[in-house]
C-alpha cells in the first residue's frame, strides 16, 4: 500500500509495523480502526461511561507497552478483546469495593456476562464493521449514520448530508443492507448480526 498517511483502512500488519517504528499517525489510525471494538466491551459489562473511558485509556496504554510482544499480527484483534475484558473485570471489582465501603450491596444488579460470549459478540461486531468498509462510499456513510451513530440520524438529516431526496432514503437503505448482508454471508456472519451490533454501539 503506497498511501503517504496511515489511516484506518490500512491492514493491521502495516499499521503495526509503522507503530513499532514510532509513527504517531499509525497509532492514531490503529486506534480509529478499533475504537468501536474496545468501546463496545465495557457496555457488555454494564460499566458506566466514566469507567468505560478509563478502560479505553488503559487498554491502549497496555497495547503501546506490549505491541512488540504480540507474536502474530493476526492475534491483535483477539488481544484487544481479551485485554479490554480483563480491564472491565478489574474496573467492576474496584466499583464493587467502593460500593461495599459505602454500605451498598455490591452484588445488587450485578449481571456478570459470560466471557466467551463477550468475546464472540465483540469479534462478530468487529467483522460487521470491517464488512461495512467494503461497501460503496454512499452506502458506507448511510449505514454508519443510520446504525452506528448516537443518536441515530433522522432520515431528513441523512438525506441532506448525502444530497438525496428524503423519500429515497428507505429504498436506498434497503439496497445497502442487501449488499452488506451479502458481504456478511461471505464472511460467515449470521443474519441479524447488524441489528445486534447497532444496538450495542448505541
Amino acid at each position: 500500500m503506497k498511501l503517504l498517511v496511515p489511516d484506518s483502512t490500512w491492514p493491521d500488519d502495516e499499521l503495526v509495523r509503522q507503530c513499532l517504528a514510532g509513527e504517531d499517525l499509525a497509532w492514531a489510525a490503529l486506534i480509529d480502526k478499533y475504537k468501536r471494538l474496545v468501546y463496545s466491551i465495557p457496555t457488555k459489562y454494564q460499566l458506566p461511561p466514566e469507567d468505560a473511558a478509563d478502560v479505553f485509556q488503559h487498554v491502549w496504554a497496555d497495547l503501546y507497552r506490549d505491541l512488540g510482544r504480540i507474536e502474530k499480527v493476526e492475534a491483535l484483534r483477539a488481544w484487544l478483546i481479551t485485554a479490554t475484558a480483563r480491564r472491565c473485570m478489574l474496573q467492576k471489582k474496584r466499583r464493587q469495593k467502593m460500593l461495599q465501603m459505602s454500605g451498598v450491596d455490591p452484588n445488587m444488579a450485578d449481571d456478570k456476562p459470560d466471557p466467551a460470549a463477550v468475546h464472540a459478540d465483540a469479534e462478530r461486531e468487529q467483522k460487521i464493521r470491517d464488512a461495512i468498509q467494503f461497501l460503496p462510499p454512499r452506502c458506507r456513510q448511510m449505514v454508519t449514520m443510520l446504525f452506528f451513530e448516537q443518536p441515530p440520524r433522522p432520515y431528513s438529516e441523512v438525506a441532506a448530508t448525502l444530497g438525496l431526496a428524503e423519500g429515497s432514503i428507505g429504498f436506498i437503505r434497503g439496497r445497502c443492507l442487501k449488499k452488506l448482508k451479502a458481504l456478511l454471508q461471505e464472511m460467515d456472519i449470521v443474519d441479524g448480526g447488524l441489528a445486534r451490533s447497532a444496538r450495542s454501539d448505541r
